[in-house]
């Protein structure tokens, strides 16, 4: 069905990912490309002063490492990305990047805030050039 599937997970709610990852096995055309992202969200230059040193590259690369064996367990072929920036914006920035076909999400369910902020899912929903199927 699809040739290049973006799969954003959060590797603090990992809750979904199994079933994302599942679910992009089943809508992957054989041959298909899979890349899992995180977006670590960047934090303001005033806040960052008063981190310890290297605590950003730190989370990174732990991101990087729960996700991949996260992919592992799944049994799923797939590129590991983490990215920076906006959670939205840096995934439907990778998708056009990529030329991915689909973009597969997990959203949680709505709270009040919601309604006012939008969620990352309805963010990406709006924006992506590619089909975009949230997972509840």
């Amino acid at each position: 069905m699809f040739k290049n599937i973006v799969v954003p997970i959060d590797p603090e709610r990992l809750e979904k990912s199994g079933t994302l990852l599942n679910r992009a096995k089943e809508l992957a055309d054989e041959g298909e490309k899979v890349t899992v992202v995180n977006v670590v969200e960047d934090v303001p230059g005033l806040i960052t002063a008063e981190l310890p040193e290297g605590l950003i590259e730190k989370a990174a690369k732990t991101a990087r490492s729960k996700l991949s064996e996260i992919v592992k367990t799944a049994g799923l072929k797939a590129d590991v990305q983490i990215r920076s920036g906006r959670p939205h914006n840096a995934i439907v920035d990778l998708a056009d990047e990529i030329g991915a076909d689909l973009i597969l999400m997990a959203s949680h369910d709505p709270d009040l805030r919601d309604y006012f902020l939008s969620s990352t899912a309805a963010s990406v929903v709006q924006h992506a050039k590619c089909s975009v199927m949230v997972v509840r």
